[in-house]
C-alpha cells in the first residue's frame, strides 16, 4: 500500500534535548541522566504511587506536567535545591533547548518536495512550532496534533486519527515515524505503518530518517 502521508513524533524522532552546563548552575549533574529524566517515560520510575495516575495524564496538562516532572527531577537529583530544579525544568519548552538530528531538514524537505503530507503528533503540554520555526523548518510541517491542545495522548487511537484527517489521508496510507513502540507503534491500532528510531543523541543517529524513508517511500 503506498504511503501518502507521514506522521512523526518530535522528542526523540525529529528534535532531541540538548541542556547547556549553565543549565546545572554549578552542580554535577549527570547530563544524560537528566535528558532522560525530563524525555523518556522512564523517568516515571522516580514516582511515588500516589502519582502515578498523574504521569498518565501528565501531557494533558501543564500543572500536572509541572508536578510530575519536579517529583521525578528531585528523585534524580537529591541534594539539588528546588530552585535549580525548577529553572532545569523552566528551560525544557524554550527553542533553543531542542537540537534537530542531523537529517531532520532533510526528511521533512523531501516530503515538502515530494508533495507528501506531514503532521507532527506529540505528547507535550506545550507548543513546539517555535522550535521548528527557530530551526527554518516551519513551512515543512503541515499540522500539529499535540496531546494538551487536543485532550489525548498516544497511544490513544484518536490521536491518530485527528492527525489523518488533518493532512486528509486516510490511515492506510500513512506512516508513523516514532522512537517508542508503545506510544508511537500505537498507530498500528489504525491501520497506519509504524517505522522506528532510536532515540539517542543526534551525533549517534545522522541519517535515521532519511534511510526510513528510503525504504518505504522513496523505494
Amino acid at each position: 500500500m503506498s504511503i501518502r502521508g507521514v506522521l512523526f513524533d518530535f522528542s526523540g524522532t525529529l528534535f532531541h534535548l540538548e541542556p547547556s552546563a549553565e543549565w546545572f548552575d554549578g552542580y554535577a549533574l549527570d547530563r544524560a541522566r537528566m535528558i532522560d529524566v525530563l524525555t523518556s517515560p522512564a523517568s516515571s520510575g522516580y514516582l511515588p504511587e500516589d502519582l502515578r495516575d498523574a504521569w498518565e495524564r501528565r501531557d494533558l496538562d501543564p500543572d500536572i506536567h509541572h508536578t510530575v516532572y519536579l517529583t521525578a527531577l528531585r528523585a534524580a537529583a537529591p541534594g539539588v535545591p528546588g530552585e535549580v530544579l525548577e529553572s532545569i525544568y523552566r528551560r525544557v519548552p524554550a527553542a533553543e533547548s531542542w537540537l534537530p538530528y542531523p537529517d531532520t531538514g532533510a526528511a521533512l524537505s523531501r516530503l515538502r518536495d515530494a508533495g507528501v503530507p506531514v503532521a507532527v503528533i506529540s505528547n507535550i503540554p506545550w507548543d513546539i512550532r517555535g522550535v521548528f520555526d527557530r530551526n527554518g523548518m516551519a513551512d515543512l510541517v503541515d499540522e500539529y496534533v499535540l496531546s494538551y491542545a487536543e485532550g489525548v495522548m498516544k497511544p490513544d487511537p484518536k490521536i491518530f486519527l485527528t492527525a489523518c484527517e488533518r493532512i486528509g489521508v486516510e490511515p492506510k496510507h500513512a506512516m508513523m515515524i516514532g522512537d517508542n513502540e508503545e506510544a508511537d507503534g500505537g498507530a498500528r491500532r489504525i491501520g497506519c505503518r509504524f517505522a522506528a528510531v532510536k532515540r539517542v543523541p543526534p551525533a549517534q543517529r545522522p541519517d535515521a530518517l532519511v534511510r526510513t524513508l528510503a525504504r518505504t517511500i522513496f523505494v
